[in-house]
């Protein structure tokens, strides 16, 4: 395959990231004998950046690929780079979750950096794909360690290790713990043969701040409330008191608009994150807590699905990595799509690592900023929309 042909989904992230790598390519090298021997429906593709793997794979000979990206704007560039190559009609966009991987002989995995992550994605292929499926995963060396073999061994008994090449190795699991899979017989099957229960989503009771968090592995803080978050939290009731609707940008296990939600009554909440993992648990947090019927959760690039103009009030706690790299551009993309969907008056309430000194930023994209509340790590900022 051309890898040269393929484009990221415009986004703001990473502005060196290039939409394949050598990772990508020893992926399907060490891949390439078990994909030619596939029917077609039976590989999976997790966590591919921009498309390089599942359309690799197909290249190779791969039929009706199923596909999971976390990001919406990776989901696009798989969209847009298949068909761009006139591949549309071979890979399939699906939701993570048993149907995913069901009947999947071979999973191809670009390795995550949170465990957390892998072992949700581990444990889901080993109970629901076929019992012999094998999982190759690959990344960069300088992201990977040795946890990453003690969490595929708790779903597969057997690991072997690729030579490196090009600073990326890959991990080949096999052999599905039995003690996963489902009891033969489904749910009339004697108790003693039932597969061991599911690890994931967790869930976590914060009885200090009257708050149950359910979290997806990967998800930022995971079932935690992080101290940025608990700041910012302590101050949600200064925050527009009248506004009748507000928005949770960029809302990961969906904390901050589940408690809001709790402590107004009448409010609506809108929580939005391009994760599918955040979104899932977003929904989940709010369920968990008795609101469910009062946050909304879209899994969205920014605020793309509200309206100009049209909220009184917008929280966000921005994450400043991309990847591994600190990046600003994340946050300066998040603020223009508060500023936009603010209404004339409306406030966005931030709260920042106090280092990346996001005010002038905030006010020369949102508009006049104050400061609410500082201490030795996190502002908390308040920027209101004008006329």
């Amino acid at each position: 395959m051309d890898f040269t042909a393929l484009r990221r989904h415009p986004d703001v992230e990473g502005p060196g990231l290039e939409a394949s790598d050598a990772a990508d390519r020893l992926i399907l090298d060490e891949a390439r004998a078990a994909v030619g021997a596939l029917a077609p429906g039976e590989l999976v593709v997790i966590d591919d950046a921009f498309g390089a793997l599942a359309l690799g794979a197909v290249e190779l000979g791969a039929r009706d690929v199923r596909v999971h990206q976390d990001p919406i704007t990776g989901e696009r560039a798989l969209a847009e780079n298949a068909a761009r190559l006139g591949l549309a009609h071979e890979v399939r966009s699906e939701a993570f979750g048993p149907s995913l991987v069901a009947g999947a002989r071979l999973v191809l995995l670009r390795l995550p950096r949170s465990l957390d992550r892998l072992d949700e994605i581990a444990e889901l292929v080993a109970r629901h794909a076929d019992p012999d499926v094998v999982i190759v995963a690959g990344g960069r060396l300088k992201h990977m360690s040795i946890a990453m073999n003690e969490v595929l061994g708790r779903a597969f008994a057997r690991l072997d290790v690729s030579l490196a090449r090009q600073k990326s190795r890959v991990l080949r699991a096999s052999e599905a713990r039995a003690e996963l899979r489902p009891a033969p017989g489904g749910a009339g099957a004697d108790a003693s043969t039932a597969a061991s229960p599911a690890r994931w989503p967790r869930r976590e009771r914060h009885d200090e701040l009257g708050l149950v968090v359910v979290a997806h592995g990967g998800v930022f803080a995971g079932t935690k409330v992080d101290i940025g978050t608990r700041f910012l939290l302590g101050h949600l009731a200064e925050a527009v008191p009248d506004a009748a609707s507000a928005v949770d940008l960029a809302c990961g296990s969906g904390v901050i608009a589940t408690k809001l939600a709790l402590a107004r009554p009448g409010i609506r909440v809108t929580a939005s994150d391009r994760s599918a993992a955040a979104a899932a648990s977003a929904r989940l947090t709010a369920a968990a807590n008795g609101v469910g019927d009062r946050v909304a959760v879209e899994r969205a690039d920014g605020l793309e699905l509200l309206a100009d103009a049209s909220e009184p009030l917008v929280l966000l706690n921005p994450p400043f990595h991309s990847d591994a790299a600190l990046s600003t551009g994340i946050a300066g993309h998040l603020f223009a799509e508060a500023a936009r969907v603010l209404a004339p008056g409306g406030e966005l309430w931030c709260v920042w690592n106090s280092h990346l000194r996001y005010r002038p930023l905030l006010e020369r994209l949102v508009g006049p900023t104050r400061q609410i509340a500082r201490n030795a790590k996190f502002t908390v900022t308040a920027s209101r929309r004008g006329a």
